[in-house]
């Protein structure tokens, strides 16, 4: 099994899944304006995968292209058998590796037994990654430091135990959501632990970086061996450069009408809606962008922003 993670050069940066967000186009869009050294999917259902239909409905989520390597599918759910059949599709689909989603937070995911719910149900999570593996493919797992209180040692030594790739590790609990600053005092402990345990797998900090720098002065701290950004691309597109600098308003719009360009050209139709949330990542930051925002947001089509950028 090719094993990319062992490849990478260290330290290395990742930008993070989200779901609704880092979709084909927009890691295209961070791509171009300073490519990270990974990509991960949005999270994909692996219940949903397992029927035909599914998978149909699915594509869009699991859409990458040549430029993209090293890609990983990340997936999620509770059924085995679906893990099972799931990798070894994504292994023929030309993924570089699989990451099970282990730490999404969300009530409406977790009611159900998945991903940060399997940090209380650790035998699940084991049968979950020995399934992903049938793919062939290198298994990593996103995770937290716990569900309601904080259970570093119990619950990433266990994972370490699994044999997995890669493990990223989000500082916070699930019970804290985002509403408090990440502890990367914990992760730390997850780096000593890994040095003990599990040697060969890689460690990846993840939150509260914004960008490059933070993510270096993370790494010095704790000893990972990457680092993944998530809700910096919001405040920065820029984020992973190595030497940041800033970004006037041209550059910023250029941005935005390359996001336009690839939505139009994409394979996968996309409704025109969602696009509205990524207004507030290239409008910022320059006199008139609130107002500018503004106009963008009552728009009713890529027609009606492409108008109203030309104003400008």
């Amino acid at each position: 099994m090719n094993n990319f993670w062992q490849d990478l050069p260290r330290p290395f940066f990742v930008l993070a899944p989200m779901d609704g967000v880092t979709d084909v186009v927009f890691r295209h869009v961070i791509a171009k304006a300073s490519k990270p050294d990974v990509f991960f999917s949005e999270f994909t259902n692996a219940a949903a995968f397992f029927n035909e239909y599914g998978r149909s409905s699915t594509a869009s989520r699991l859409a990458f292209s040549a430029d993209e390597q090293p890609m990983i599918a990340q997936i999620w759910g509770t059924n085995p058998e679906h893990y099972a059949f799931m990798a070894r599709e994504l292994k023929k689909r030309g993924f570089a590796g699989i990451d099970i989603n282990m730490g999404c937070p969300v009530k409406d995911v977790i009611k159900g037994g998945s991903c940060a719910a399997l940090i209380e149900t650790p035998e699940l999570a084991a049968k979950l990654i020995a399934a992903a593996k049938e793919g062939g493919l290198p298994v990593s797992v996103k995770t937290r430091i716990g569900f309601k209180t904080i259970k570093t040692e119990e619950w990433i030594e266990f994972l370490l135990k699994q044999n997995i790739a890669a493990l990223t590790v989000h500082g916070r609990t699930q019970k804290e959501m985002s509403k408090v600053p990440a502890h990367w005092d914990e992760i730390a402990k997850v780096v000593q632990l890994r040095d003990k345990i599990a040697p060969h797998t890689i460690i990846i900090g993840n939150g509260d970086v914004m960008n490059h720098t933070e993510g270096m002065q993370r790494i010095r701290q704790t000893g990972v061996d990457g680092i993944m950004i998530g809700r910096g691309v919001f405040q920065n597109p820029f984020c992973f450069e190595r030497e940041a600098r800033l970004h006037n308003k041209t550059e910023l719009l250029g941005l935005l009408n390359f996001h336009l360009d690839l939505v139009e050209t994409s394979e996968h139709k996309m409704p025109f809606a969602p696009l509205k949330r990524f207004f507030k990542i290239y409008i910022r930051d320059f006199d008139g962008a609130s107002e500018l925002r503004g106009k963008l947001m009552q728009a009713k089509d890529i027609a009606e922003v492409r108008a109203i950028l030309q104003t400008i």
